[in-house]
């Protein structure tokens, strides 16, 4: 028993050395039909691995062939369902630079746009990959506006601009809970002065007021009513736009406070 399963192991290990070397001297070789065709048969056995192995090995012998943006595009396509997404995106980007007006142009944008999404970082941390994203986002949806891949190129949209939403609100907010309530002010107002629809909206205009508010009350004497007058402002501007928010009524009371303390200094 225990020879016949030794007999069966050293089997095994010759039949697996011997397809490793077909397939090398394959690899190697230079018989395209043969290469190609492999190649195909790898991708479709889900060998991803070996075959962008065989379809990279194609590209310089079909260059300027009419298989050129085939291989090209298998190639690329070999590594993105092989999970290896930094290889697979700049396959799809030298693609579609070469390929524009392939069929094949359409799918490669869209996955290139898949893989640089699968590249970007949490809110917190650098965010270069998601502006790069998103330009490419929004040049895909202006270049393929009935492609069926748009739910999901929105749905990656709305994800990535969230981010920099939180990313910037949650840089402002900083300055409110280390309670330098000057620098939230400002910082918190800046954030929608640069981006008006900024998703956290709401929270926003709550703490710049709760800001304005907090630095009045820590303000010297002769400071205070101005800056309770600032509050005011913000108090307005928040009601105006968000009259059912979970935040009114604590505004409210806070509002109906400042209103006492204004008209006695007045």
């Amino acid at each position: 028993m225990k020879a016949r399963t030794i007999l069966f192991s050293v089997f095994m290990l010759v039949l697996a050395v011997s397809c490793t070397t077909e397939y090398d001297k394959l690899l190697r070789g230079h018989d395209i039909p043969t290469k190609y065709a492999k190649a195909f048969e790898l991708f479709e056995d889900g060998k991803y691995s070996k075959a962008a192995e065989m379809f990279e090995s194609l590209s310089l012998a079909t260059k300027g062939t009419a298989q050129d943006d085939t291989v090209q595009f298998y190639w690329a396509l070999s590594n993105y369902n092989y999970k290896d997404y930094i290889t697979a995106e700049s396959n799809f980007s030298e693609f579609i630079n070469v390929f524009p007006l392939s069929p094949f142009a359409e799918q490669a944008r869209f996955l290139h746009i898949d893989c640089l999404y699968k590249s970007t970082y949490r809110y917190e941390l650098d965010q270069t990959p998601t502006y790069k994203a998103l330009t490419e986002i929004y040049r895909y949806m202006t270049l393929y506006p009935d492609s069926k891949y748009m739910d999901e190129c929105v749905k990656m949209r709305d994800d990535l601009e969230e981010r920099l939403d939180k990313k910037a609100f949650e840089a402002a907010h900083l300055y409110y809970h280390m309670e330098d309530y000057m620098a939230a002010h400002y910082a918190l107002k800046n954030v929608l002065k640069e981006d008006a629809d900024n998703i956290y909206r709401e929270e926003i205009l709550y703490y710049v007021a709760m800001s304005a508010y907090k630095y009045a009350e820590n303000s010297v004497p002769d400071k205070r009513h101005e800056r309770y007058l600032s509050f005011v402002d913000d108090y307005y501007n928040f009601v105006s736009e968000y009259p059912e928010s979970k935040h009114r009524r604590e505004l409210d009371n806070i509002y109906a406070r400042v209103n006492r303390i204004v008209k006695r200094l007045d």
